[in-house]
């Protein structure tokens, strides 16, 4: 497996291009099967996700190709097997996006149970209840969703979907099948998040009836058919997020090229607080970050509020931070699982159910720490930049399902990093 080397003890200067989000781009990817019609995606980004995602939608029969300048033409035109097997989707959660698509064009699909990472139970009966209140018949066997419409019927119909908690792959599914569905659609508590607006602008360019994107009641009118369209992926707020938490650890001045400030509020707040200088410029976000941070407490909730999808980087930079914190997560029950590698490091954290309080230590030493989720792959790294010494981080392959060749980024604004084969 790779490893990244990280020599710590260098400050960020200059600047980097922040990849398109994947949080976007997988169901955008999957927004694609619901029209025979080519669809071009553009600013996607490079991760082992979207490889995942991409074979899964070769395997359907449809075509999938990446083009020389990087961008992704998708043709579902010649789709004629609507399953996502187990051995396609065993890594990656986003395969139950799919599920939504399938049905609503085919009205009929068959879908793994996903996997992804371990950071906790997120179960898919939202998704069946809401394809169920819109007309679909469904069974879970040997481990698959199976999904069919009933006898006669040839397209969903139209419901009021009220999830019990709010949902981002549950929101992205329910709007792809509502699009094509007979009727109005009515999504109550939906997510709010960026990713959701920029899926709805791309369903829009389709053809689709959309309103209230970005709120928690989306109404979808139903329409017979969608037409293809070109669409931009929207910048990865997540990524740009940890670039900003490194250099509020390990000090510098950087601009992070094509980043959404906007999408950021919560944590921009927590890291002005904190001591860093942050401002929205027409080419991205820029921050300067001299001396060392003071330590934030923080809870993780839906967007707007806090991403746990920030979690761990920002528990990083507490680590390293003067003063003492306390961050508690809210939406996953298994997200403390990079405490005891940071530990590893001399990391001072107590954990305590849903709640970590912190007290912060001016050196880190680097060791070998293991990678043990996506966002907690990115925290280690961070915690590496700042520690004496050495440190290497095992099982990055984490790290490659949500970052684009981030050892060469953070290379390029003077980190002391390299991949190891």
């Amino acid at each position: 497996m790779d490893k990244l080397l990280i020599r710590g003890g260098r400050q960020l200067n200059g600047e980097l291009r922040i990849s398109g989000a994947k949080n976007a781009a997988l169901p955008e990817l999957c927004a694609a099967l619901l029209t025979s019609d080519p669809v071009i995606l553009e600013n996607v980004p490079r991760l082992h996700d979207v490889a995942t995602m991409l074979k899964l939608i070769r395997n359907m029969a449809a075509k999938a190709d990446v083009l020389e300048n990087g961008d992704v033409r998708l043709d579902a035109g010649p789709l004629s097997f609507p399953e996502a097997p187990y051995e396609m989707v065993k890594t990656m959660r986003a395969a139950v996006l799919a599920l939504g698509p399938l049905l609503a064009r085919f009205g009929e699909a068959t879908v793994s149970l996903p996997g992804g990472c371990a950071i906790g139970s997120r179960p898919v009966d939202q998704h069946i209840k809401g394809m169920l209140a819109m007309g679909a018949d469904i069974t879970v066997e040997h481990g698959y969703m199976i999904a069919k419409l009933p006898k006669g019927r040839e397209r969903l119909k139209g419901a009021s979907i009220t999830t019990d908690m709010v949902t981002v792959t549950g929101t992205e599914n329910f709007l792809m099948a509502a699009t094509l569905a007979e009727g109005e659609t009515v999504l109550e508590n939906a997510a709010q998040e960026p990713e959701i607006i920029d899926l709805a602008e791309m369903l829009i360019k389709m053809g689709a009836k959309i309103e209230g994107h970005g709120t928690a009641r989306i109404r979808i009118q139903g329409v017979e058919r969608l037409h293809g369209c070109t669409h931009a992926v929207v910048p990865d707020r997540i990524e740009a997020g940890t670039f900003l938490c490194a250099v509020a650890a390990a000090g510098g001045d950087v601009l992070l090229r094509g980043a959404r400030a906007d999408h950021l509020d919560a944590v921009i707040d927590k890291l002005r607080d904190a001591g860093a200088q942050i401002e929205s410029v027409p080419e991205g976000i820029r921050i300067r970050a001299q001396g060392r941070m003071r330590a934030q407490s923080f809870r993780t909730t839906e967007y707007p509020g806090f991403p746990t999808d920030m979690q761990a980087q920002f528990m990083a930079l507490n680590v390293v931070a003067e003063g003492s914190s306390k961050v508690t997560e809210t939406i996953f029950e298994n997200r403390f699982m990079h405490v005891n590698e940071l530990v590893r490091l001399g990391a001072r954290i107590q954990v305590d159910g849903k709640s970590a309080a912190i007290d912060g230590t001016q050196e880190l030493s680097g060791a070998t720490v293991m990678a043990t989720d996506l966002r907690a792959s990115a925290g280690l790294v961070i915690a590496g930049l700042v520690a004496d010494g050495e440190t290497l981080v095992d099982r990055i392959y984490h790290l490659d399902r949500g970052y684009e060749c981030m050892e060469d980024k953070l290379r390029s604004i003077g980190a002391d990093i390299e991949r190891i084969k």
